[in-house]
């Protein structure tokens, strides 16, 4: 019987120091490395997330994370002082505010990529 006690989630990055500089320093998440040289990133919510190096990693197209914030307009901005573009698809795409914030159809939401390509968002759920 399939009887799992938990479980995680996984994605591949091109450069594992470049990872963690992001998810660590830009970010400010707290990030471990294995003896294998595998990144985990400890969420508060105590969920974890590993990132895992791929010689031939192709950017994740979908988005692989979702970070909820109470407030949307101050991550965003804090984000943005951190250098982190969060206005990545143009508005033929996702008609957003200069800030890239979409609006109305769901949750606010505004995406932006790691340094492999990976397609990240911040939203403000409620």
């Amino acid at each position: 019987m399939f009887t799992p006690s938990g479980a995680f989630s996984g994605f591949s990055v091109d450069d594992i120091p470049e990872a963690k500089r992001f998810y660590g320093e830009t970010l400010g998440l707290n990030v471990t490395e294995n003896e294998m040289g595998i990144l985990e990133l400890h969420l508060d919510s105590g969920a974890r997330v590993i990132v895992y190096g791929k010689p031939n990693h192709e950017p994740a197209s979908f988005t692989i994370l979702n970070f909820d914030v109470d407030d949307l307009e101050s991550a965003v901005d804090d984000l943005n002082s951190r250098g982190v573009k969060t206005k990545i698809y143009d508005d033929t795409q996702f008609p957003s505010d200069e800030k890239g914030i979409v609006r109305g159809e769901g949750p606010a939401i505004a995406w932006f990529r790691d340094p492999a390509g990976n397609v990240l968002s911040v939203l403000q759920s409620s």
